[in-house]
């Protein structure tokens, strides 16, 4: 995302980082305003509009984990619509992290939680008919505190890179990726630079767009200005400092999962947990959960694995108790779609609502028949939970 007359903020469009200027001009203003804004162009509209692909075979969607961040709904309903032309039978909610959005009569949100049990942030995936959530004055209470906390990493992030107290996680981040003098130096100077414009509009930005996401953003507007290989290389060195943020992330300011569990079920909400393979000890924790998501585009090597531990359990299982369910999740986040395809992420820009190839894969299915699962069944089987 370019404004037209971008280059005025560069003295030149050459890579002595020396020349990066101090100064936040117009362009610069008019820059960041792009940057966060949520209405969307007639091109980002059409875009949101041509689905990637069309499953003429699918007859069934399960969407439980995926992201429409500032997307408006109708949008993305229709780009659902088109992608599955033939479906008879859905159960589709949206998952924003830690923030509840409704679709067709449900209404969801994936929560940041604090295991103590383990010393682990953990991820949960809620759901609920919308009517339950309409009022739930102490969930959105909850999740707006979480909201705002998490919001605070992208202001650990920019401190990290610009204060000389924190000098010594920069230096090892630039060290753990080859990274030299000067492009710390352009690091930190597009991130001062961000850092003014931020508190300059702070009153006018919106909250959802104060994330990491951000600064990785701001740095890709000096594409073609500064060479590409260049841009990739600070882009590299931003994505270790983000790591060493959030390995010293506090997790103590997290409402602890046994907490988030308890409200959820109070108003009758399903719980499902996310890329368990992340935080290893939460298959072990026996939380009250509906079940374990095995399948994700960044969760995909230990499928088989987990279908057979949620199958186990449910061999395991007291007489009355619920079985587990299984879960596979998209992760999609819509934001990605909205961007110029030369600079969206390759990997999260194939993703789409509802697509989790992995129901047909021939060695998957072979696991799921042992669990007695499959697409349709976890549909019927959690929507009659959820009501």
């Amino acid at each position: 995302m370019k404004s037209k007359n971008i280059s005025d903020r560069m003295v030149n469009p050459s890579r002595d980082v020396d020349r990066l200027s101090d100064t936040i001009s117009e362009v610069d203003c008019q820059v960041y305003s792009e940057l966060v804004r949520i209405d969307l162009t007639d091109e980002q509209k059409a875009r949101i509009l041509a689905p990637s692909e069309v499953r003429y075979r699918q007859d069934s969607v399960m969407a439980v984990h995926w992201h429409p961040e500032y997307v408006p709904m109708d949008l993305i309903t229709e780009r659902i619509k088109a992608t599955f032309p033939n479906s008879e039978c859905a159960l589709i909610v949206p998952t924003q992290h830690n923030e509840l959005n409704s679709l067709d009569g449900y209404a969801g949100a994936e929560i940041d939680c604090y295991s103590k049990e383990f010393n682990r942030k953990v991820q949960l995936l809620v759901h609920f008919e919308e009517a339950r959530v309409t009022d739930a004055t102490v969930l959105r209470s909850m999740l707006e505190h979480t909201f705002r906390y998490r919001s605070t990493q992208l202001y650990e992030l920019m401190d990290t890179i610009l204060e000389q107290a924190l000098e010594d996680k920069l230096l090892d981040a630039a060290a753990s990726t080859g990274a030299d003098e000067e492009l710390v130096r352009f690091l930190r100077g597009c991130t001062a630079k961000l850092k003014r414009l931020i508190d300059a509009n702070f009153a006018t930005t919106p909250p959802v767009m104060l994330r990491n996401k951000l600064l990785s953003n701001f740095l890709d507007t000096f594409r073609g200005y500064y060479d590409d290989r260049y841009i990739n290389k600070s882009q590299i060195l931003l994505q270790a400092v983000k790591r060493v943020v959030k390995a010293n992330f506090s997790m103590t300011h997290f409402y602890e999962t046994r907490q988030v569990i308890e409200e959820v079920r109070s108003l009758g909400g399903g719980i499902v947990v996310p890329h368990p393979e992340q935080f290893w000890p939460i298959l072990l924790a026996e939380y009250d959960v509906d079940g374990y998501e095995v399948w994700n585009p960044q969760s995909r090597e230990y499928t088989n694995f987990l279908i057979n531990v949620v199958n186990m359990k449910n061999l395991g299982r007291k007489l009355g108790k619920r079985r587990l369910l299984i879960f596979m999740g998209d992760d999609c986040h819509m934001s990605e779609k909205i961007k110029n395809p030369a600079l969206q992420d390759p990997e999260k820009g194939k993703r789409e609502v509802g697509v989790q190839p992995a129901w047909e894969d021939p060695e998957v299915r072979k696991s799921l028949a042992l669990a007695d699962a499959d697409r349709h069944r976890m549909i019927e089987e959690y929507k009659a939970r959820l009501s």
